[in-house]
């Protein structure tokens, strides 16, 4: 039922703008905000007030990825008498995320930023929830000690007002996806959300089973797909394999290569590869192919903070 999403950008939005587009794909209209500097995500509430107005909202950190997306939380909000619900998860390690303190009723007492010693293990996922009220809260809290308008401040000064906020706790799995092995592990949990459809050329060489999307466009030539997994428009998997747990984007062509367990961007390239390729992120317009060229040797071109396993 979200038609109209802003997406608060800052060094690379231009990267950003590409890859969503204008959101018509998803029937959406797209906003895009610019932010001049990380100054927090109450900083970022409060450029977004024109786009936001009084409206009831959802805020969602682009690095999260929840179960079950957000649908029923945003349903039970917006049918609700609540001024503010974030959601909370049990984590191992609190310290590096804010944390919720409950009273024994389930009502919030405290809200810390990356306490030293939490008080709690529940942690916010960086889902919130708001009514115009949070305006006025960004508006009056001060920068943290990092320099930040943080928005856990802005809950505890709803809090504090007698403010109707609302506790939901998780129990399903949560990913916050800052490295590379998060967000391999995103991928495997959204795949085995997918309701899987075939709307590509599979021929009658391959074998492609029950738990793999073709979209349209793609194309399947002698190979072997075994799903979960994806394979975007227009791509072509020839003489290939590939394996559970991989999505390949729009564009790309695999070809006398066997991959799993990763995820390829748009327009790139693997060919002539032997051995398998597994647990990867490989990035858009990457080409991945043996050379015939003498001496052997592997060529590369890789990217800022690559991690590269060779046999």
């Amino acid at each position: 039922g979200v038609t109209e999403i802003g997406i608060v950008i800052g060094d690379t939005g231009p990267e950003i703008r590409e890859a969503v587009g204008d959101g018509s794909r998803w029937g959406v209209a797209i906003t895009f905000i610019p932010q001049d500097a990380p100054l927090g995500l109450a900083h970022a509430v409060k450029i977004s007030r024109d786009f936001l107005g009084d409206d009831r909202f959802v805020m969602f950190l682009g690095d999260n990825v929840i179960q079950g997306g957000v649908s029923r939380l945003i349903e039970q909000f917006a049918g609700s008498a609540w001024n503010a619900q974030i959601v909370l998860t049990a984590v191992d390690e609190p310290q590096h995320y804010g944390v919720a303190e409950l009273e024994a009723d389930g009502r919030i007492r405290r809200l810390v930023e990356k306490p030293d010693e939490p008080q709690s293990n529940l942690a916010l996922v960086g889902i919130y929830m708001f009514d115009a009220h949070v305006h006025a809260a960004c508006d009056a809290i001060a920068p943290s000690r990092r320099g930040e308008l943080e928005i856990t401040d802005a809950i505890q000064w709803l809090v504090d007002r007698g403010l109707a906020v609302h506790p939901y706790v998780h129990t399903g799995w949560w990913i916050d996806t800052g490295k590379p092995i998060d967000m391999l592990d995103a991928n495997d949990h959204v795949l085995e959300e997918l309701t899987h459809t075939i709307d590509g050329r599979v021929d009658a060489a391959s074998h492609v089973d029950g738990r793999v999307t073709i979209e349209a466009g793609a194309e399947v030539v002698n190979s072997v797909v075994r799903g979960p997994a994806i394979i975007g428009r227009r791509s072509r998997i020839i003489n290939s394999y590939i394996g559970p747990f991989t999505s390949i984007y729009h564009d790309v062509t695999v070809e006398d290569a066997e991959i799993e367990h990763s995820i390829v961007l748009e327009h790139s390239e693997i060919r002539g590869i032997g051995g398998r390729i597994a647990d990867s992120l490989i990035g858009r317009n990457a080409k991945l192919a043996r050379s015939s060229i003498k001496p052997t040797a592997h060529k590369l071109t890789l990217g800022d903070y690559s991690d590269i396993g060779l046999l």
